[in-house]
């Protein structure tokens, strides 16, 4: 009987610790992401826009607050990779999109889109939406052989972080209110 109570005393100090870290993990996506989102879409606030390494910093903490949260087995570890390129891939498409929009306001490009050619500037927001839609489909499709080994554990953390980054990118549009973002 000793053996159980011994056994069951250290599963239950495990699972604090797990359920601890995947809080604190959320809990720091939840305040990067914010700030994260801020600063990518706030730079008239006075302050520098963040850094092409400051960019990767924060992708990677993404990244590793995800992959903590999930709290992968060793089987399921394969499938990281592909979501890992996947999630890069899209904040470095996302990226060259906000410098390209900074170069055109920079430019006064901005300035002249009422007098622009609106056949155009429909064409060019197409191209950006195929392009995010591109990035959207292969994080999907790197995403589902993973999720279907998920326990049910790991799909609700899953659906917790997905939900506070989801909150965090409507949270940014609504301050920004800019067209680019409207449908990030």
């Amino acid at each position: 009987m000793r053996f159980f109570s011994g056994t069951s005393t250290i599963a239950a100090q495990e699972f604090a610790m797990t359920r601890n870290a995947a809080a604190a993990a959320i809990a720091l996506l939840m305040t990067t992401s914010s700030l994260a989102f801020a600063a990518e879409t706030s730079p008239t606030v006075g302050a520098a826009s963040p850094s092409a390494a400051d960019l990767k910093s924060l992708t990677d903490m993404r990244i590793g607050i995800v992959k903590a949260a999930l709290q992968l087995t060793p089987d399921q570890e394969k499938y990281w990779p592909a979501i890992e390129d996947a999630i890069r891939t899209r904040a470095k498409n996302r990226q060259a999109r906000l410098e390209r929009i900074a170069e055109l306001h920079e430019n006064g490009a901005m300035d002249g889109l009422n007098d622009g050619n609106p056949v155009e500037m429909m064409q060019r927001r197409a191209d950006r939406l195929i392009q995010r839609g591109t990035d959207l489909k292969k994080l999907s499709d790197a995403w589902e052989p993973l999720y279907k080994t998920l326990s049910d554990d790991q799909k609700r953390r899953m659906a917790f972080v997905s939900f506070a980054v989801m909150r965090g990118m409507r949270n940014a549009i609504e301050q920004h209110g800019g067209p680019e973002d409207e449908d990030e």
